[in-house]
């Protein structure tokens, strides 16, 4: 088994919030993220797919193709976009970054098995000293 990450970044602003708390309770849990003016970040994207290498192109799969859903399938609907209002597959969802993974995960999830190779890892980098990764629902 072999592991492949291909690597991306995209821009967008959010609110960490619930609309049916008070702008004060929700200050109260998410602080400066809770700005009503939103704020925004560079995030950097991890795809990571796992497979085996295929004997007649050696590759586990073709970094182009994988990009292209990437690009397809995230970051054009993601990039320089506002997560809560404008990105169809966060409606719903707090735009925390342990949801965007989520989120990323099962938009990707059917695509990239399409593609010949298993989605191991969405991991997002929001800040310097801030990641989370999404390894699937057990």
């Amino acid at each position: 088994m072999l592991y492949l990450t291909r690597r991306e970044t995209f821009n967008a602003g959010h609110r960490l919030f619930r609309p049916d708390w008070t702008d004060e309770e929700n200050e109260n849990l998410y602080g400066k993220c809770s700005n009503p003016h939103w704020h925004g970040h560079n995030y950097v994207l991890y795809i990571t797919v796992k497979g085996n290498v295929n004997p007649e192109t050696g590759l586990v799969v073709n970094l182009k193709t994988l990009g292209k859903l990437i690009r397809e399938h995230i970051i054009e609907k993601i990039d320089h976009m506002n997560i809560n209002t404008q990105v169809g597959f966060m409606k719903g969802r707090i735009a925390s970054s342990e949801n965007i993974a989520i989120a990323i995960w099962e938009e990707l999830e059917p695509r990239i098995k399409g593609a010949g190779v298993k989605l191991h890892c969405v991991k997002i980098v929001e800040t310097e000293n801030n990641y989370v990764e999404f390894y699937g629902k057990e």
